[in-house]
């Protein structure tokens, strides 16, 4: 085998293999001969077929194998000869092959820069830390009752009010044809709920029981089927039952439907899971503050092919979000620009995944198999009833784990850094820390 390096830009890396016709001839008389101990043909005892006719039976598929596996095998030994630390797989492309002749190839790969990580004591952090009073605690609780509420026929000849429930036949039609999906029978409709389009359920408002309304709404623009979204749509509705909605008390019988002995045990519940909460709230708004200085402190050149991936993952999602409708402010950008402002997103954020993981080797911070269990088990609670399903998944698919890895990885080389940086604590209300970060630095400019 030769080796030739025939090019280098910066953490590129390209060279030319070329596999002589001589070991590529002793490697498939060497699988023909193993071919010929194992086949069975015929009018031949095992191990005792002749060559020629192992060879004119399956030359052509072991010459394959032989190609596929040298390629391979030398490709690796490039790599671990040179000591290469690469980024992602080489791509490998035949220059040149004819049979009972050299192959040649080259193999182009990426290299991970050399990274030298900062000192990490000298950061100076905020980090946001707000109490949980006894008024949280009764909003949270007066919510928790409101989601176990039920509702009672309204008696009185009042009409309907936003949080009343409706009881509705409906019959929608867009440009005079009737739709699929847009008729229904004794449906129970909550005024406020928003489970209908935009506009239909504040038409109600007002309606007694026993009343006929006609409603006209349009769909919106960004609506999941793309042949009504912009049209308007008249349904007919005829009110049939009209009723109020009746909060859960808080006391021990609420107490119970979650499991607990008391409404003091759910109240304390409240205030531990909102106390963790604001601290989860608080972390996240504290490993922001550190990754941007982390940002802002490492500059080093990064593997193009790494930011092509992380790029198109996020422009798929934007162009989902565009369709949708939920793009925001990106809506009113061109493609170009929004192109431009990714990139240098997707640039970022694998800059950052590089220098994590290089804190992480230096300082041998690893993922557990019990840390990786207890993550397993939590995605699999998020899907009741497929637990089994999404355990064999993982179980088959390594690449998988691998993204449960990653993030358990990363808040631990994030604590690791935080133990070193100059962290000190701010009191500020609730809503200071609830507030979205970038809204916080426009008002604060």
């Amino acid at each position: 085998m030769n080796i030739t390096e025939t090019s280098t830009d910066g953490l590129k890396r390209e060279y030319r293999v070329v596999i002589t016709a001589q070991d590529i001839e002793e490697k498939v008389k060497g699988r023909l001969d193993e071919l010929r101990q194992t086949v069975q043909l015929p009018g031949f005892r095992p191990g005792k077929v002749p060559v020629a006719v192992i060879k004119q039976r399956y030359g052509g598929s072991v010459l394959a194998e032989v190609l596929e596996n040298a390629v391979s095998e030398t490709s690796r030994q490039v790599v671990n000869d040179r000591g290469l630390r690469v980024a992602l797989q080489p791509k490998i492309e035949i220059e040149k092959y004819e049979q009972g002749g050299d192959l040649a190839y080259t193999m182009g790969v990426e290299l991970l820069p050399d990274i030298e990580p900062g000192e990490f004591g000298g950061i100076e952090l905020e980090r946001l830390v707000a109490d949980v009073d006894d008024v949280q605690v009764d909003e949270s609780l007066k919510r928790l009752a409101s989601s176990q509420e039920t509702t009672e026929p309204v008696t009185d000849d009042r009409a309907a009010e936003m949080g009343d429930t409706t009881v509705i036949d409906f019959d929608g039609s867009v440009d005079g044809e009737r739709r699929d999906g847009m008729k229904g029978e004794d449906f129970a409709l909550k005024l406020g709920s928003g489970q209908f389009i935009p506009g239909f359920e504040e038409q109600l408002v007002g309606a007694k029981t026993g009343e006929h309304r006609t409603v006209t709404v349009t769909f919106p623009e960004g609506y999941h089927a793309a042949e009504l979204a912009g049209k308007e749509a008249v349904f007919e509705v005829d009110v049939k039952e009209l009723r109020s909605s009746v909060p859960a008390e808080i006391n021990d019988d609420l107490a119970k439907q979650f499991g607990l002995e008391s409404a003091e045990e759910l109240r304390k519940l409240v205030r531990e899971r909102m106390e963790q909460e604001y601290k989860d709230l608080a972390r996240l708004r504290v490993k922001r503050q550190l990754l941007d200085k982390l940002a802002e402190a490492h500059s080093f050149d990064v593997p193009a092919g790494m930011v092509d991936i992380e790029f198109e993952s996020i422009w798929q999602r934007l162009q989902d979000e565009l369709k949708k409708g939920d793009a925001g402010e990106d809506a009113n950008k061109s493609e170009d620009e929004l192109r431009a402002e990714y990139r240098g997103i997707a640039e970022r954020r694998v800059r950052l995944g590089l220098l994590l993981s290089e804190v992480g080797r230096r300082n041998n911070i690893q993922v557990s198999q019990d840390e990786l269990n207890r993550a397993l088990i939590a995605e699999a609670r998020r899907w009741p009833g497929q637990e089994r399903q999404v355990f064999d998944f993982f179980k088959a698919n390594p690449n998988a784990v691998e993204n449960l890895r990653a993030p358990i990885f990363e808040d631990k080389v994030v604590d690791f850094i935080l133990e070193l940086a100059k962290v000190s604590d701010r009191k500020v209300p609730v809503e200071e820390l609830m507030r979205d970060p970038d809204e916080a630095e426009a008002k604060a400019a």
